[in-house]
């Protein structure tokens, strides 16, 4: 039985705002709905939205969904977080913040909160007039046949919730739990998400790359400190996360001039293959982010 919290039982056995808005010509009032889901695939969630034209403001919310107990929850609690919002403000409630305003939901179950957000954004987009097909979710290459899931809702998903691995891609949007042979794929999704992130880290919010440029137009090099920084802000955002999501973890050990060392722990330091995780994950992972003279060499911890 699902651990559910006290306030997902609540809005279970007693939801607020079901059923459905009908349009009645009230001046300055329009209704929209959104629909995700289907009722082939386990859950379906169906948003209504009462909007005051002048303000873009949601006067009501009201939900229609077949599901399980997280879904009817999840579509009732969003219901009620999105009334006396505007459009805009609605657009920036995540399912995250569905998730947390029922207190959590269970890992296995965070596609509820997802198809939330996704009915909430399909409502907004209607009444906008804006094609669903414009959607960023709605483009891009399809991975997931059993549940229609594109690329880029994976890569969304992925980036917004911060995953780590294919399982939790299945829980939040279903993705690869049907016949699972969309699973290698959605791990390459991962693993490019965390790259992009990381380079985009390093490039505008972390420790310089390699070089500062001054004023004088000439190449300052890093300092020691510099330099250690950046080589451990690599490990931890780049290399790390593949490592571990193959079951294996390096931590930095020490750093001589060119040569840094590290040791291997979990799967890598026992996999037959820790030379080449050596020289291909780490060791060409900092000469391109670093320095190209960087030497990788695995130390035991005992030393």
């Amino acid at each position: 039985m699902w651990d559910y919290t006290d306030k997902v039982l609540e809005l279970f056995y007693d939801p607020k705002n079901q059923g459905a808005i009908e349009e009645t010509g009230e001046a300055g009032v329009k209704v929209a709905t959104g629909e995700v889901g289907s009722i082939a695939c386990g859950d379906a969630l169906r948003l209504h939205l009462k909007v005051e034209v002048q303000s873009d403001t949601i006067l009501d919310a009201r939900f229609q969904t077949f599901g399980c107990t997280s879904a009817i929850a999840s579509s009732s609690a969003l219901t009620e977080m999105i009334k006396g919002l505007t459009l805009d403000q609605a657009l920036k409630v995540s399912n995250k913040d569905i998730a947390d305003y029922l207190g959590g939901l269970p890992e296995a179950k965070m596609h509820c909160s997802v198809m939330g957000q996704e009915a909430l954004e399909a409502a907004i987009y209607n009444y906008r007039g804006i094609p669903l097909a414009t959607h960023d979710d709605d483009e891009g290459a399809l991975i997931c046949s059993c549940f229609g899931i594109s690329d880029s809702k994976i890569r969304r998903a992925v980036l917004e919730n911060k995953l780590t691995s294919a399982e939790q891609v299945t829980n939040y949007v279903k993705a690869g739990g049907g016949c699972g042979s969309c699973l290698a794929n959605i791990d390459d999704i991962i693993k490019e998400v965390q790259q992009e992130v990381a380079t985009s880290l390093l490039n505008n919010n972390g420790v310089k790359t390699t070089t500062d440029i001054s004023t004088s137009g000439k190449q300052k090099p890093l300092t020691n400190v510099q330099r250690i920084a950046l080589i451990q802000k690599v490990l931890d955002e780049e290399v790390r996360p593949v490592l571990i999501a193959d079951g294996g973890d390096v931590e930095l050990y020490d750093v001589e001039g060119d040569r840094v060392k590290v040791i291997l722990q979990g799967a890598c330091g026992s996999c037959s293959s820790s030379t080449a995780t050596l020289k291909i994950a780490i060791e060409a992972r900092l000469q391109d982010r670093v320095s190209k003279n960087l030497v990788v060499e695995a130390v035991s911890p005992l030393l």
